[in-house]
């Protein structure tokens, strides 16, 4: 007596994956400051953190000192500033290809 087992062997498609789209990099005006001190963002000291739709991410490729003193009395970690920028969200960060600090004029100053 014989038992004779069958095996079935099938392709597997691949599945049918459009192309990534191209990222953009898309020059705003966003809200930026200290990350931990005006955002309220968890980390261990002071770091650059921009604010977009309501959401912040800390900022690669701009240190908080590259625009003067972050704790001055003008500084990221005393107000919230308006910077122009151009960069892509990378997981929860902000990955920066260029960062313009706008000038303060008045009744722009924000003390959150």
């Amino acid at each position: 007596m014989f038992l004779v087992y069958g095996f079935g062997v099938e392709a597997q498609q691949k599945p049918n994956v459009a192309a990534p789209k191209k990222l953009e990099l898309i020059k705003q005006v966003v809200e930026t400051s200290c990350g931990q001190c005006k955002f309220n963002m968890k980390g261990e000291e002071c770091n650059l953190a921009v604010r977009i739709n309501g959401k912040a991410y800390f900022v690669d490729g701009v240190n908080i000192d590259d625009h003067g003193d972050a704790h001055a009395k003008d500084g990221f970690c005393q107000r919230v500033r308006k910077a122009e920028v151009s960069g892509l969200i990378v997981g929860n960060r902000f990955k920066a290809t260029s960062f313009r600090l706008l000038p303060e004029t008045k009744g722009t100053k924000t003390l959150l």
